[in-house]
């Protein structure tokens, strides 16, 4: 059932947002109006549409009293039922609680995990299907930290991804990525099995974690790659390392001043983090591991070559186009995930 007491207080926000814009309200109110106001206009289009059906049907009905209106009532009805029944599904959906992060952009973080120089390798890979993902939904893609190996692997690489939905996209790659391939290195033919790390982070505002400078060790120095394609050039590095937490983060750009920002950037993300999963913990005994340590066991999705096979394990998903998913079609596996955890949403709402 739809709670009308919910859909009542909808209504009333979106009505004072409208009346108090209108009123010009200052500069930086009106930003934030406009902000919760724009997050609220397509749900509340959605309840009233769905308020318009009950009226409907119950015009129908009404009708079913009349002889000369009930054969057309009769017709109806069952069309509208079936609209009514769709525009639920919409409103329950419209009604889940927004994750805050959803809007932010994100840091990617992909390290190998288990396999050596074949699953830094496979993180090179992973790095191209998120830039591929990233350039096919209009989204900017920066790397912060990349350090790679002689034959083109990652030991690690640190991006920051800036669009439209970024993190509510990426939030359900973190974790561990199997791989099941013949190596580039390995000359006998057989399929070996591999992985590599996904962390996918809400970027932090400055506003959201409180960062003490007396807690901050800041190292400037000359950047040193394993070399090949990934060789770090830049004499600029900064490293910042968190004291309390033992967080070090890294940037390698040209710019001192700019490695700095962007140390910081991901520093506060990476607390920014840790607070939402200690309060997802509260919340939920069983939530969901972010990353693990990269064995093999700790898997979430494996991309099995030989096969052309993705699998996600999380919702026993198969997809047979694994030369699409590396390229950067990642939409269907994402949709799949999204819709599950709308629906395990939709029934802790309905418990």
């Amino acid at each position: 059932m739809i709670p009308e007491d919910k859909l009542a207080q909808i209504r009333q926000r979106f009505e004072y947002l409208e009346a108090r814009m209108a009123s010009g309200a200052d500069g930086s109110e009106m930003v934030k109006l406009a902000q919760e106001y724009a997050e609220l206009k397509p749900v509340h289009e959605t309840a009233e549409a769905w308020r318009a059906l009950q009226d409907e049907r119950a015009g129908a009905e009404a009708m079913l009293a009349d002889p000369e209106m009930r054969a057309l009532a009769e017709e109806e009805l069952p069309q509208i039922r079936a609209r009514i029944e769709a525009a639920e599904a919409a409103l329950q959906l419209a009604l889940i609680p927004k994750d805050a992060a959803d809007a932010r952009p994100a840091v990617l973080e992909i390290r190998p995990g288990t396999g050596g120089e074949e699953a830094a390798l496979f993180a090179a890979d992973l790095l191209r299907m998120y830039q591929r993902y990233a350039d096919a939904n209009g989204w900017r893609f920066d790397i912060i930290e990349e350090q790679g190996t002689e034959i083109g692997g990652l030991k690690e690489v640190i991006a920051r991804i800036e669009g439209a939905g970024v993190f509510a996209r990426l939030k359900y790659e973190s974790g561990v990525h199997r791989v099941q391939r013949v190596p580039e290195t390995e000359s006998g033919g057989r399929i070996h099995t591999s992985a590599a790390t996904v962390a996918v982070l809400p970027e932090a505002e400055a506003v959201d974690i409180d960062i003490d400078p007396n807690d901050l060790r800041i190292d400037t120095m000359r950047s040193s790659g394993a070399g090949g394609q990934h060789v770090n050039t830049t004499d600029s590095a900064v490293r910042i390392t968190h004291l309390p937490s033992g967080i070090v983060v890294t940037s390698s750009q040209k710019s001192q001043h700019r490695n700095r920002e962007l140390a910081m950037e991901v520093l506060r993300s990476r607390l920014y983090d840790m607070e939402r999963r200690r309060a997802a913990d509260a919340r939920s005994a069983d939530r969901r591991a972010q990353v693990g340590s990269g064995d093999r066991s700790e898997r979430i999705r494996t991309y099995n070559f030989p096969q052309g096979r993705l699998t996600d394990h999380r919702i026993n998903l198969t997809l047979y186009k694994l030369d699409a998913v590396m390229n950067g079609d990642l939409d269907e596996v994402i949709d799949a995930l999204t819709a599950d955890a709308q629906a395990a949403l939709l029934a802790e709402m309905e418990a």
